[in-house]
């Protein structure tokens, strides 16, 4: 009896899998998944539906439709049959006995007959696993990094150790799909049961990716605001997804071979935030006072600060204080307290002469110190100093 049944089983088997089917991509899927198996689609309004047919078998004539962004592997106990990178619809075709059909051209002796007798010795079940898996080759976002404490590098532009909690997210690429199956997918994704997603919880595989990363962030950072070419300031890291992309790729390839071993590339970043130390944070102070500054400003600032540091010596120390502060400053006057500008360049055709600095009148400097004398700021004897000088006795 069991001899019978096994045979009835067989047949029953290979006439439900002479149909054809289509397969496409599944319903809900989340848009960070990143492998999934075709699925059949449709019941034909129930005319010819195939409801019966056995798991890992697809009839030669059934059509798979790849759609944008993504493309499909195919495999057959386990090993690579084919690849297509394209969208569009394709046609199956495996020299396989299992895929014999008679809607495909086959006759009933070859596609009814002989598989029968393949499953019979097989306990009714079809000899061959054959899947087709859809794999994205788009960017998959919305996978996350952070530290919980202060990750430190070094940095050229602040020429010390800087500090700092960061987060954000990052998008991935799967730049080589083989690699990629043959590397880091579970066997049963492989086998079309299930869905592999980066940012699934419960995904080992994106566990093991997040920690990389944040073991990658020190030296990604190390990498970027020690590149002349990005300035040297870690202030635009915040602005160039791409570029700090790009050294974290080149961070996580050099410690954990992720483009060489796994197929994957790291395209874009969106940092949320940076939270530097304190060390870091008053480094970054003195910076934006240096460059507020710098140059003709910075001269503006400086002057007006002697300006108020002669005001409040003569407030406090007397006259003095003051004649001590002034007298130092060339006479009276804080106009040569600057730091220096560079003058714009004159037209190579007609070079000018530097001009001679204007000597101060004698007049002006003597009815300040008699004005300074009336007031009691100073002695006569501050006067007659000021006096001998001005008229160059």
């Amino acid at each position: 009896m069991g001899l019978f049944q096994a045979v009835s089983g067989a047949i029953g088997g290979t006439l439900a899998d002479q149909w054809l089917d289509f397969y496409g991509v599944p319903d809900g899927l989340p848009v960070t998944a990143a492998l999934f198996p075709a699925v059949a689609k449709g019941q034909n309004a129930d005319r010819g539906s195939n409801t019966r047919g056995s798991d890992g078998v697809i009839s030669n004539g059934s059509k798979i439709v790849v759609p944008e962004g993504y493309g499909l592997v195919l495999l057959q106990d386990g090993a690579f049959t084919g690849f297509a990178a394209q969208p569009g619809g394709y046609i199956w075709d495996s020299e396989e006995t299992a895929s014999q059909s008679v809607f495909s051209g086959g006759g009933l002796v070859d596609s009814i007959v002989k598989q029968s007798w393949e499953r019979f010795k097989f306990g009714g079940r079809p000899g061959s696993q054959q899947t087709a898996i859809f794999v994205a080759l788009k960017e998959l976002p919305n996978n996350r990094f952070g530290t919980q404490s202060e990750i430190y590098w070094d940095d050229a532009f602040l020429n010390t150790q800087v500090g700092a909690i960061t987060r954000g997210t990052y998008t991935l690429k799967i730049s080589d799909p083989l690699t990629f199956i043959r590397n880091f997918v579970s066997a049963s994704v492989i086998n079309g049961q299930g869905v592999f997603d980066f940012t699934d919880i419960d995904n080992p595989a994106g566990e093991q990716l997040f920690n990389e990363v944040v073991g990658s962030l020190a030296p990604a950072f190390s990498m970027y605001t020690n590149d002349p070419a990005k300035g040297n300031r870690i202030a635009r890291l915040q602005q160039d997804s791409i570029g700090f992309a790009q050294s974290l790729s080149a961070a996580v390839e050099e410690n954990y071979k992720w483009r060489t071993d796994r197929g994957l590339d790291i395209v874009k970043t969106a940092i949320i935030s940076i939270e530097y130390d304190e060390n870091t944070r008053e480094l970054l102070k003195n910076v934006q006072r240096a460059d507020a500054l710098s140059g003709s400003r910075g001269n503006s600032n400086l002057q007006a600060s002697v300006a108020a540091g002669v005001e409040a010596a003569g407030e406090n120390a007397g006259p003095g204080g003051l004649i001590g502060m002034g007298m130092a400053t060339s006479g009276m006057g804080v106009g040569g307290l600057q730091q220096p500008v560079t003058p714009p360049a004159a037209p190579a055709s007609s070079p000018a002469a530097p001009a001679a600095p204007a000597a101060e009148d004698p007049m002006e400097t003597l009815k300040r110190a008699k004005g300074m004398l009336d007031a009691g700021l100073i002695t006569q004897e501050d006067y007659d100093a000021v006096k001998a000088k001005a008229l160059g006795l």
